[in-house]
């Protein structure tokens, strides 16, 4: 059957234009239901809705099937998802409009959709013939949509009936639209809130905890006094900006002060980019992430960002006055010389909440529902939930999601959605840092998992027909121990006219990841390989990543090869690129390979090509550094563990050797040779990386660091920072240019990923390269995968396809990347933190040298070689006299009574494990030597004593 929809469309020139189009209706369409006789049976595997009955109910003890409306899904899915909710059926017209207003709430419903347990059913109410309604003469498109809701409720209960089964299954209506439900009640249909649902299922009584608070105002506390001002409304936010009143940007709270936060202003106001707001009153229930509107204050009125450290005590909803004596205290500390714009939130415009990791701080009253959540991120404020299961839920990692911020709430309004697990345990703070971190973890559906290649596999005659044959090259791969997802390859040999041939092989990954597929898609979403200390998240399946994409030894496998001709001094006489197969002769480590090299007695063909490499790549390294490309340095750890408990047993900073820079020369070289290439073809849309040069004030701390020794630091530019990097040394120091060069990192901005159509600037700051990109590891790396596929349509090895050769697309692409790989970094930092932590757990106190990185107002920054551990001495404790401390930034210096430290300076500190928070657990570093004559600094014996006494004076306040 034909009918036609008419709707209004507003155009991009803001006129109104009347849309008329045909829309089919069918009869055919089935219900879902594993047992009706009356429909189309579903396929084998297919989703569909089971006679059995759900979660047992007290209001509706039949078997029954769930149909929930647009703002119930939006607002409780944390429910939905929940096992014990089952058979539910998904109206077309529902999910359409979940779609249009919450993309992550529909990917939640789509995975439910796909999961065989929940057996969820999407029925297409809006082209059957039955249930389909017109829109009527003076009503919402709402209205509309909540008619034909309950009409598709009513069609179920019906159709239903006429099965032949003995127990009939009965539809029930699910909405919290007061309006809504009334009107379900009066058509007879039976309809009910969620909270009214979840109340009566009788096995699962913890449900409760999991409802969302829906309404700001219904959860206000009683008699509480205003503590906000008020949200302006969306529409006087859009004129403000407009108009200049306002300005829009990001918020990003303060890990060291909950009073405090700046503002990073969206467009081109220069002048004001970021906004300082401090005081409860002018944050304003605003949360970190989230889009907000601001009003610049008076300049008089304006503030610089303090010094002072304040964390938020969690004190009582009422209790502000404590607040108003911080902010007092905050406005005595500043310098009015440094006053920087500074403003209030006036209005959100989007909510950046997302669910929360940390633990339950549990309400002294006794039987007390409503208790506090402490979230893991110290930038998130407290939230207000309630729960019955506080007793269970103590010493747990917990996840919370915020639900609302009423006026006259200290503290957001939020609901429990998950336990998982106790705290300190490996497993349990595993999860929280992925989740934290926001990395992809989940493992990889069945609907991704179908386009990996069927096994056994093999390369066929179809594959070679435009690759090149170079499985008769001695091919060899070398990398870290244990590495099984091998991206790369080398060879190297002599030709018939005196010159080498050298070629780098990189798995051809995207011969196996078509673009547009499930597979491609979770790839890019996911964007990197996360490494943690003892797990890898990976990017693509593992039948990819450690089999049959992986370069592993004696196996056919396929490959993208970039290849040159050289002469003996190491200078490019031709390039070339082509898919490949290559069969590597031998899988090295760093050490194996440098062992074949050392070796006086090896000269087979492996070893001879090892040393042509390894010649070559310490010429194109000495170029490299003599253009001005900068060797930074890093401090990087490796653990090792415990084969039956797998603790950290060990702790060293990792040795590179020579072959480690032999590879990393072709690497680089590879990738430039590239990104020259894809370039050349798309100037428009080839993916890119660059490294922007870092403003000069980001070099002050370094240059007044090396000043302090009497050595000299110029960063006119990379080759000057470079040469002087490499003067700067001292006979009896050798460390000294290691930390200058740690230092020197630190100094530097994020590489980042960007399409070549949408930017000017390409330079590549540390490798003093023109151009470069991303190549050699499309295992571990979306964007070397997009640069594939580039450089394959470069040299007529593939066809194009639309979303490649879309700048605007790309620049989406790339900004997701860039934020995968820093969230990467994050998480790889958290994961080495908390396993330095257990493994200074077993070890008690530790005694060790360390260098001083930075001196602040009232603790020095400290380095500690072996470890390559970071770590604070304060001289400062809290209920101590203060010693006498004089900080001068200039040079920059502290002295603490009569002893003063400079940056560079050896110490001897001591080393424990602070476990008083469980869930902010650290590294506290006491001072040994020098040794400081005076009251009140913090020494070993105090530090130990506190690490130990305080999870006792927890207990005791508990107790109390």
């Amino acid at each position: 059957m034909l009918t036609s929809r008419t709707f209004l469309q507003r155009t991009r020139a803001g006129a109104v234009r009347k849309v008329v189009r045909e829309h089919y209706l069918r009869d055919d369409i089935a219900c879902g239901a594993a047992t009706c006789s009356l429909c189309v049976p579903p396929p084998p595997g297919a989703a569909c809705l089971q006679p059995e009955p759900g979660a047992a109910s007290s209001l509706c003890p039949a078997p029954h099937y769930l149909v929930p409306d647009t703002n119930l899904l939006l607002h409780q899915i944390d429910i939905v998802e929940d096992a014990a909710i089952r058979n539910v059926v998904l109206l077309q017209t529902v999910l359409q409009e979940v779609r249009a207003r919450s993309a992550p709430v529909y990917k939640r419903l789509r995975d439910l959709l796909a999961s065989p347990d929940k057996h969820f059913y999407s029925f297409t109410n809006e082209h059957h013939r039955e249930t389909y309604i017109e829109q009527e003469q003076g009503e919402s498109s709402n209205d509309r949509n909540d008619r034909a809701i309950r009409v598709a409720v009513k069609w179920y209960n019906e159709h239903l009936k006429k099965m032949n089964t003995e127990e009939k299954i009965q539809v029930i209506f699910l909405t919290n639209d007061r309006k809504n439900k009334e009107k379900a009640l009066e058509e007879g249909i039976t309809a009910y809130t969620c909270e009214e649902y979840v109340k009566s299922l009788i096995a699962n009584p913890d449900l409760v905890d999991r409802l969302a608070c829906i309404s700001d105002a219904a959860n206000e506390i009683e008699n509480a006094r205003v503590i906000f001002p008020e949200h302006l409304p969306l529409s006087k936010l859009q004129q403000g900006i407009k108009s200049g009143t306002f300005l829009q940007g990001t918020f990003r709270a303060s890990r060291e002060n909950y009073l405090e936060a700046t503002v990073w202003v969206h467009g081109d106001a220069e002048e004001n980019k970021e906004i300082i707001i401090q005081g409860l009153k002018h944050l304003n229930r605003a949360v970190h992430e989230d889009i907000v509107a601001v009003e610049l204050l008076e300049k008089n009125d304006w503030v610089a960002l303090s010094s002072v450290v304040l964390q938020d005590e969690g004190q009582n909803e009422e209790d502000t006055e404590k607040e108003e004596e911080k902010e007092n205290m905050l406005k005595t500390s500043i310098n009015k010389n440094m006053s920087r714009p500074t403003g209030r939130v006036v209005g959100i415009i989007k909510r950046n909440w997302r669910p929360l990791c940390g633990m339950l701080s549990k309400s002294q009253i006794k039987e007390a529902r409503r208790h506090l959540f402490t979230p893991a991120d110290r930038r998130i404020p407290r939230i207000r939930i309630e729960t019955r299961q506080a007793s269970t839920l103590e010493g747990q990692r917990i996840i919370v999601a915020i639900d609302g911020w009423p006026r006259n709430s200290r503290y957001p309004n939020g609901h429990f959605v998950k336990n998982l697990g106790t705290a300190g345990d490996k497993e349990t703070e595993t999860e929280v840092l992925l989740l934290e971190h926001d990395v992809p973890h989940q493992p990889f559906s069945q609907a991704v998992l179908n386009f990996l290649p069927k096994m056994p596999w093999s390369i066929t005659e179809k594959d070679m027909s435009y690759r090149e044959d170079l499985r008769h090259l001695c091919v060899c791969s070398v990398d870290p121990p244990s590495c099984t997802d091998i991206d790369d390859a080398l060879h190297c040999r002599e030709l018939e006219n005196g010159n080498l041939e050298v070629g780098v092989h990189i798995a051809d990954v995207s011969h196996f990841i078509q673009p547009g597929n499930a597979l491609d898609q979770e790839s890019a979403k996911r964007g990197t390989t996360v490494y943690l200390c003892e797990k890898r998240i990976d990017m693509v399946p593992e039948l990819l990543s450690s089999n049959l994409c992986s370069l592993r030894s004696n196996v056919d496998r396929l490959a993208f090869s970039c290849i040159w001709e050289m002469n003996h001094r190491a200078e490019i006489l031709k390039t070339r690129f082509t898919k490949s197969a290559i069969n590597s002769k031998a899988s090295l480590t760093y050490a194996e390979a440098q062992m074949r090299i050392d070796s006086t007695s090896m000269n087979d063909d492996i070893t001879v090509s090892l040393r042509g490499l390894n010649k070559l790549a310490k010429i194109l390294k000495k170029r490299r550094i003599d253009n001005g490309a900068l060797t930074l340095s890093s401090p990087e750890v490796r653990f090792h563990m415990d084969s039956e408990t797998h603790d950290p047993i060990d702790l060293q900073t990792k040795e590179l050797k020579e072959t480690n820079s032999m590879i990393e020369e072709f690497m680089l070289l590879a990738n430039i040779s590239v990104a020259q290439k894809i370039y050349e073809e798309f100037s428009e849309c080839a993916l890119l990386r660059k490294h922007p040069a870092p403003p000069p004030s980001n070099y002050d701390i370094l240059v007044k660091a090396a000043k302090s020794k009497n050595l000299e630091i110029k960063t006119d530019s990379a080759k000057a920072l470079a040469d002087s990097l490499d003067k700067a040394e001292t006979p009896d120091f050798p460390y000294l240019n290691t930390l200058l060069r740690i230092l020197a990192t630190r100094c530097m901005m994020q590489a980042v990923y960007f399409c070549s159509g949408m930017d000017n600037d390409f330079h590549h700051y540390g490798l003093a390269s023109s151009i470069y990109t991303h190549f050699t590891s499309p295992i571990r790396r979306y964007a070397d995968i997009i640069v594939h596929r580039l450089l394959a349509v470069a040299i007529g090895a593939d066809s194009t396809y639309p979303e490649l050769t879309d700048k605007h697309k790309l620049a989406d692409l790339c900004k997701n990347l860039n934020y995968r790989h820093k969230m990467a970094q994050y998480a790889q930092r958290a994961s080495v933190a908390f396993h330095t932590q257990l493994f200074f757990k077993s070890k008690g106190v530790v005694n060790e040298e360390a260098y001083i990185l930075f001196v602040r107002k009232n603790a020095i920054v400290v380095l500690i070689p072996k470890f390559g551990l970071e770590g604070t001495v304060f001289f400062e404790e809290k209920d101590k006299p203060k010693p006498s401390l004089n900080y001068n930034p200039e040079i920059p210096s502290l002295t603490v009574e009569n002893t003063t430290f400079y940056t560079f300076d050896k110490v001897k500190v001591n080393i424990v494990l602070d476990a008083s928070n469980i869930q902010h657990q650290k590294i506290r570093m006491a001072l040994i030597e020098p040794k400081i004559l005076g009251s009140g600094i913090p020494d070993q014996t105090t530090l130990k004593k506190k690490a130990s006494d305080e999870p006792e004076k927890k207990k005791k306040k508990l107790k109390k």
